[in-house]
């Protein structure tokens, strides 16, 4: 009897204990970047409880042996585990497909896509990681509305809802914050990123001047760093091409076992020599740090650090002989441009409450670009032999801070940002007159310094601003957003030269202010069908040099930028992709032209005024699992509505270099009997444009093929891609003075070829 009260006592026991709820635990993290996933949803399928990974990734639930748990994440595919069999390190893979990602520039706080009234693409880390690229361009292309184009050396012209240009129509930001200060754009300024550290790239297509201040016209890039991995990772990739390029990219991170500290560095080195075009050597060194630590479960504190050092040549571009006939000769053998940047961000980001968040970022910026420029040099028509140019530097330094609380009003199902930035930013630029020798071929072959100085100033820039934002969510499915930024301006000019001088413009104190508000709204039906609609304003405070270079101070204001667009996106059913499209119509006034005046001299004004209108779409459609197809475009039209230059009036003529058609299509295939291998055909077409603001020759534009091939296994990894397939002879830009035509030619059939590992406590 006692025999038996015991073997039941066992069995209830035993009974008990199996029916006991356990705990279980574990970190989710990005199966590419490896970076922990904050807000992933945890769902028990039994009872649907559920829990939330907090700000390492980390997450803890009570759940029965044999309970299915559910793991979901908007912008990644959805898993399912049994939690008896959970690892400790969930890797959840990126879902390019999936419409309503959490994207961050929208507000410079992470929301839904579909909660944001504008025309946002957000490239993930899987594009950029899968595309292998050399140079920006071959992964913002992909972005419906862009155009980015390649001058080689990772140089760059840019065209968003604009034709290519390099104005300061377009904001170029790393993680929220403008590389350069206000007032020094560069066009080729996207060549002082960190390719290989980026996690994410967002384009924001129209005006973002409410949020971000000014030259956010045409539209912004944000370059998102990617956080340290949760476990120690190591990663280094090996490329070259068929051109004499070769790069060596290296990744170090790891985050501690009790999760506080993360860190991260990783970074490039690229060199070109001999490559298609004479005269285009260049190199490049940059390095990225990151710092995370966790001091508590409510504050985090970053530190992003990046050093880079840059040297190109600076070759000319072709006529239109030379390039038909595929000479690729350069008329300069000494032009050139170096760059030498340190940028430091420190972030601190306070929790209060689950409603209430505030993020502090400072930052310092060192930068210096020297240069003899190809464009600056000119013959000297009374002797042949001879030609003039200059050696010039430009260099600033800044300091500043952006500060933003956000508020959640539950009750009110509002939202409300506020924020505050200053940057001040001491900028230097000086040029000296340099003697150039021609030889009989009217080559540029060398140079002698000369005592001339054509400018020597130093511009005190202090930009402060304001902004607002509230997003208010009324009904179910709506959102309606109103954003608002105030901006003040000071450029405080000081000449080190006399009146005399080729720039003697006299110092002076230029003030700048600028209100831009922006309103929109969106709407998603419960069948993935959604709307959206928008009204915002950008700006652009006049350019030192549009200020300084001459003998005196135009009188400028802001040019002023008026956007209304519309858009809708759908997502297809049985997850079969998802269709987006948007129209825009954008206006701009006050823009500076440089006008003739009646003493035979030229003076910028305020004198321009022009019209931008174009629909752009895109479609992601997956018939299975095994093809990916990519459908992306835009039309087009930029025309000049009033534009007096005093000798030319350009008034109802069509803008120069604006292609009507620009499109992008790509065909990925990952088939199921070879896992790890991938492959994808794409097609980048550009239509026929104007070479010139008279309207007198079109270039006929371009068709190029990429072909790509990968195969991965395990930690390792090889790739080859072939550029322009078909040989095609193209120009990524063709304009036309009345010096002739300039043709920036286009990289020929190009053979890429890399090897990469990884290893990492997973694998």
């Amino acid at each position: 009897m006692k025999a038996i009260f015991i073997s039941l006592l066992f069995l209830l026991c035993s009974t008990f204990i199996l029916a006991q709820d356990i705990q279980v635990n574990g970190s989710i993290q990005d199966e590419l970047s490896q970076e922990p996933l904050v807000g992933a949803i945890i769902i028990n399928q039994e009872t649907n409880d559920y829990t939330v990974t907090d700000k390492n990734g980390h997450f803890t639930i009570e759940v029965g042996q044999d309970a299915l748990l559910q793991f979901k994440l908007l912008g990644y595919a959805m898993l399912s585990l049994e939690a008896k069999d959970l690892p400790s390190i969930i890797l959840m893979k990126q879902d390019n497909l999936v419409l309503n990602q959490v994207i961050v520039s929208a507000s410079r706080a992470t929301q839904r896509r579909e909660e944001a009234p504008m025309a946002i693409t957000s490239i993930g880390a899987a594009v950029i990681e899968e595309a292998k690229i050399q140079s920006l361009e071959q992964v913002i292309n992909k972005v419906p509305g862009v155009l980015m184009t390649d001058l080689g050396s990772e140089q760059h012209m840019m065209s968003i809802r604009q034709p290519i240009s390099t104005k300061s129509l377009f904001l170029y930001l790393e993680d929220g914050l403008p590389i350069r200060p206000t007032g020094i754009f560069n066009h080729n300024a996207l060549n002082e990123m960190n390719m290989s550290m980026a996690q994410n790239i967002e384009v924001v297509r129209g005006p973002a001047s409410s949020l971000y201040g000014s030259e956010a016209i045409g539209g912004a890039i944000n370059f998102i760093t990617k956080s340290p991995s949760l476990v120690p990772s190591a990663k280094i990739q090996l490329r070259g091409d068929s051109y004499g390029y070769k790069r060596l990219d290296a990744l170090l991170e790891g985050t501690t076992n009790n999760g506080k500290l993360g860190v991260s560095i990783g970074g490039y080195s690229a060199k070109r020599e001999n490559g298609y075009l004479d005269h285009s050597d260049f190199n490049k060194n940059i390095i990225t740090s990151v710092i995370q630590y966790q001091v508590n479960e409510s504050l985090k504190i970053t530190n992003t650090s990046t050093y880079m050092k840059y040297f190109s040549d600076m070759g000319s571009s072709l006529d239109s002989t030379s390039f038909y006939n595929k000479d690729f000769t350069s008329l300069h053998n000494f032009t050139k441009r170096e760059i030498e940047l340190f940028r430091s961000t420190f972030t601190v980001d306070q929790e209060w409450t689950t409603s209430s968040k505030t993020v502090a970022k400072v930052f310092f910026r060192t930068n210096t670009l020297g240069q003899i420029p190809s464009y600056r040099i000119k013959n000297d028509w009374s002797n042949p032999s001879f030609a003039k140019g200059e050696v010039n530097e430009s260099a600033f330094k800044s300091y500043g801070a952006v500060l933003q609380h956000n508020q959640k009003i539950k009750p009110l199902k509002t939202t409300l940002r506020v924020g505050a930035s200053i940057d001040y930013s001491p900028t230097t630029f000086w040029a000296n007159y340099i003697e150039v020798d021609r030889d009989e071929n009217g080559k540029y072959v060398g140079y002698s310094p000369t005592d001339s100085v054509l400018s020597d100033y130093q511009t005190n820039l202090l930009n402060t601003g304001l902004y607002a934002q509230l997003e208010v969510n009324p009904v179910e499915r709506l959102f309606i957003t109103a954003g608002v930024r105030s901006d003040h301006f000071k450029y405080d000019y000081k000449n080190n030269l006399g009146i005399e001088a080729f720039s003697g413009a006299p110092n002076s104190m230029s003030y700048f202010n600028a209100v831009t508000p922006k309103l929109g709204a969106t709407y998603t039906f419960r069948n993935g069908l959604g709307f959206y609609t928008n009204y915002s304003v950008g700006f652009m405070p006049p350019q030192v040099s549009e200020l300084y270079r001459g003998v005196k101070v135009p009188e400028l204001k802001p040019s002023n930028y008026k956007n209304i667009e519309v858009g809708s996106w759908y997502t297809l059913p049985k997850e079969l992709g998802y269709l987006e499209v948007a129209y825009y119509q954008m206006k701009g006034t006050n823009e500076i032209v440089s006008v003739l005046q009646e003493d035979g001299s030229y003076e910028n004004e305020n004198a321009g005024s022009t019209h931008h209108e174009g629909v752009e779409a895109a479609l992601h459609f997956v018939p299975n699992s095994q093809v990916f197809l990519r459908l992306g475009g835009t039309y087009t039209e930029h025309t000049f509505e009033n534009f007096n230059t005093g000798k030319e009036d350009f008034s109802g003529k069509v803008m120069a270099n604006a292609p009507n058609w620009i499109s992008n299509m790509e065909i990925t295939y990952k088939p199921n009997f070879l896992k790890g291998f991938r492959t994808s055909l794409e097609l980048q077409t550009v239509s026929q444009y104007y070479m010139d603001n008279q309207n007198t020759k079109k270039y006929e534009g371009y068709h190029l093929l990429n072909l790509r091939f990968g195969y991965q296994i395990k930690g390792f990894e090889t790739w080859v891609n072939i550029m322009n397939i078909t040989d095609e002879l193209y120009a990524t830009r063709v304009s036309k003075s009345a010096w002739g035509e300039n043709y920036n030619l286009g990289a020929p059939r190009t053979f890429q070829i890399g090897l990469g590992y990884t290893i990492s406590k997973n694998k």
